[in-house]
């Protein structure tokens, strides 16, 4: 169960559908948006066009492509169909079989199931007519993820708060497992993501190019299959992803020992972060002032994480990356026999679309069997997946 259609209905916590629609798609989700016409007063289709990849619908008789209709392709299209916020009209709407807009008419043609998230007035939801349209459709089938309790936006005190996108999401998600094949449910993967930094002072450190969002495009990614993922992450500028356990760090001897505390437990493990070979033999407490024309920092070598995990590996399934500047295949082989990997993931940074920072990659998956496999240049959401389906070869059943 992959395909969301979110319904997002006049309510002032539409503004939330933003949030539900971006965490949907980082953990690897398709997401659909149908909007009322309310509820555009309070977020523009923009904002969930942007964060869905996916155009916003708004209206009925707007036909784009006349090879289907519109508001049928997307009833049949959808595995799960989302209202958040619903209100009292809306849900009324669909208890009393009113096709009046493009969310209850594709609503009332779907036969996927409908999960409702009210929002309203304490008042409006503790009302009879509305407590009998919900549970109309709880006979229906429809499934409710209950508003919370607390100061709503009309100013009273009591339930009708939009439940939390988390909470919301965690409730797609349980019913989503439930639902489909997740090859990674029950396995533990341990991705590591972005620079590291290493002190020379309390103001300046060395540190390098990447983004992390490889990494992290891989831990949406395994967390949409179903996995148990923990992301140990160097500094980075990117949202923290949805749906894992971030544990952040700033060296390289801070990732090191993050990551031997997880390792005994994983099934799977992806070192994408790009840590720092080297680090400063002194660091200094206090900011080391300007006094030559020249300083010289003396370096000292880091631990080398990745050949550490192989040394220590028994079960897991151990993935590296080499992001290289030349002789691809040359350095990625020797590093994936050297370091006892089992995959490595290779991509050459001087080409255009393959470099730090970039929402694209190009690479080549070399095996330790000696297979190996190269790439077009897609988008890092795509080459996470294969980067997974093809580990996903070398775990046990």
């Amino acid at each position: 169960m992959k395909k969301i259609l979110l319904c997002v209905t006049g309510g002032i916590a539409a503004y939330k559908a933003a949030t539900i629609a971006s965490q949907l798609y980082q953990l690897g989700f398709e997401v659909k948006v149908m909007m009322s016409e309310s509820s555009q007063k309070f977020i523009t289709p923009l904002t969930l066009q942007t964060l869905s990849r996916n155009e916003v619908y708004t209206n009925t008789f707007e036909e784009r492509n006349p090879n289907v209709v519109a508001h049928i392709d997307l009833a049949d299209w959808a595995d799960l169909a989302v209202v958040a916020p619903a209100t009292a009209n809306c849900i009324g709407k669909l208890a009393n079989g009113i096709a009046d807009d493009m969310i209850t008419t594709t609503l009332l043609a779907t036969t996927a199931p409908i999960m409702i998230a009210p929002a309203m007035n304490v008042n409006m939801y503790q009302h009879p007519a509305v407590q009998a349209n919900m549970q109309k459709l709880a006979d229906y089938g429809y499934r409710f993820v209950e508003p919370g309790e607390g100061l709503l936006a009309c100013g009273y005190i009591g339930k009708g708060r939009l439940a939390e996108p988390e909470e919301i999401i965690a409730c797609i998600k349980d019913f989503s497992a439930k639902q489909m094949d997740l090859p990674l449910e029950g396995k533990k993967v341990l991705i590591t993501a972005g620079p590291t930094r290493e002190q020379v002072d309390p103001v300046r450190y060395f540190t390098n190019y990447s983004s992390g969002k490889m990494g992290y495009a891989i831990a949406r990614a395994a967390a949409g299959m179903g996995a148990s993922v923990t992301l140990v992450s160097g500094p980075t500028a990117l949202e923290k992803p949805a749906g894992v356990m971030f544990i952040p760090v700033e060296s390289t001897d801070e990732m090191f020992h993050a990551v031997m505390k997880e390792y005994p437990e994983m099934d799977l493990v992806i070192k994408s972060a790009a840590v720092a070979d080297y680090t400063p033999r002194i660091k200094y407490g206090e900011k080391v002032k300007k006094k030559n024309e020249s300083w010289s920092v003396e370096m000292e070598k880091t631990t080398d994480i990745l050949s550490v995990l192989g040394e220590k590996k028994e079960r897991q399934v151990l993935v590296g990356f080499a992001a290289e500047t030349g002789n691809l295949e040359g350095y990625a082989l020797d590093k994936l026999k050297r370091k006892n990997l089992d995959m490595i993931v290779a991509n050459n940074v001087a080409q255009e679309g393959a470099g730090f920072s970039v929402d694209t990659n190009r690479v080549v998956i070399y095996k330790k069997d000696g297979s190996a496999k190269e790439y077009p240049l897609l988008s890092k959401d795509k080459v996470a997946q294969e980067v997974l389906a093809q580990a996903m070869e070398l775990m046990p059943l």
